[in-house]
């Protein structure tokens, strides 16, 4: 395998499978890992199954990676070779009757407590309030950086979504009244969720009015200080800050608010199959993984 190979590779899951930039970013980290241990290799010999338990090795031992990170470069790698096996780029593939444990401990999902959710949101700042200003100038974007972490909080824990989709959310994609914002999920399946708290309703569509006044270079819903898309890193930075300033620890994560989310829609006695259509889960056995959290 080259660096040739596998930009080829990342391609084709780009065009034919359509994954998403995280999954695609994920996919080009893993294979450059094994780009990186071919190149330290003493001897430049072809890939085989003992190069695959060496890398193996190499990855539980010496890099000291935990389990499900060994699990995916792996399982990334894998796929790789098959694909370049079917568009007969190499004859044989290096996993060929090579025998793998790939199981990974199965962990439950880490909901944020409520205590802590409460804590957040009595002390993010309300739109609403900024919106009230009699001195504002019609027309100006007045709601700043740390009422758009909130809202955008707000909103994953209201909907669930993940956060690569509520980036990716435009300005056309939000009804007119607010309370339904349709979604581009996985596999670019599409769905919709539904903003149903009137507060958060509120201050949703005060900051959509200010949006629509404002001509700006995107037609993203949410966006920076420089008016371009809020990225997925941008926020999860905020986050951290937040929790920071807070106390709180472990520090917030985007998913965090998924798993808090679909943990109170089980426990408020919701249909699991409605759960799984809102978040947008191909398989209902990866909702029923919730059920146990809400047991705990």
């Amino acid at each position: 395998m080259n660096a040739r190979m596998t930009t080829a590779y990342i391609e084709h899951c780009r065009v034919q499978r359509g994954l998403s930039d995280h999954s695609l970013r994920a996919y080009a980290q893993d294979l450059n890992a094994f780009l990186k241990f071919q190149a330290s290799r003493p001897l430049k010999t072809d890939v085989t199954s003992e190069t695959v338990l060496e890398y193996t090795l190499c990855l539980r031992e010496t890099l000291a990676l935990n389990a499900s990170t060994v699990r995916r470069r792996l399982v990334t790698l894998r796929a790789c070779y098959a694909w370049l096996r079917e568009t007969a780029q190499i004859e044989t593939s290096p996993f060929e009757d090579l025998v793998l444990e790939l199981r990974t401990p199965r962990r439950l999902p880490r909901p944020i407590d409520r205590p802590t959710l409460s804590h957040l949101f009595r002390t993010s700042r309300r739109i609403t309030s900024a919106s009230a200003d009699p001195t504002r100038v019609p027309g100006a974007l007045e709601i700043d950086s740390r009422q758009v972490t909130g809202l955008v909080a707000r909103l994953l824990i209201s909907t669930g979504l993940r956060i690569g989709e509520i980036t990716r959310v435009r300005l056309v994609d939000v009804s007119s009244g607010g309370s339904c914002i349709r979604v581009r999920g996985k596999g670019d399946r599409e769905r919709c969720v539904y903003v149903g708290n009137d507060a958060l309703l509120l201050d949703l569509n005060t900051y959509l009015e200010q949006r629509w006044q404002r001509a700006m270079p995107t037609d993203y819903l949410f966006i920076n200080a420089r008016g371009k898309r809020l990225t997925e890193p941008a926020f999860r930075k905020r986050l951290r800050t937040v929790s920071i300033e807070l106390g709180i620890a472990p520090h917030l994560t985007p998913h965090r608010f998924r798993h808090s989310a679909a943990t109170m829609l089980i426990e408020e006695g919701v249909d699991i199959r409605l759960v799984q259509r809102l978040l947008g889960h191909a398989s209902i056995a990866t909702t029923e993984i919730y059920t146990k959290v809400s047991d705990t």
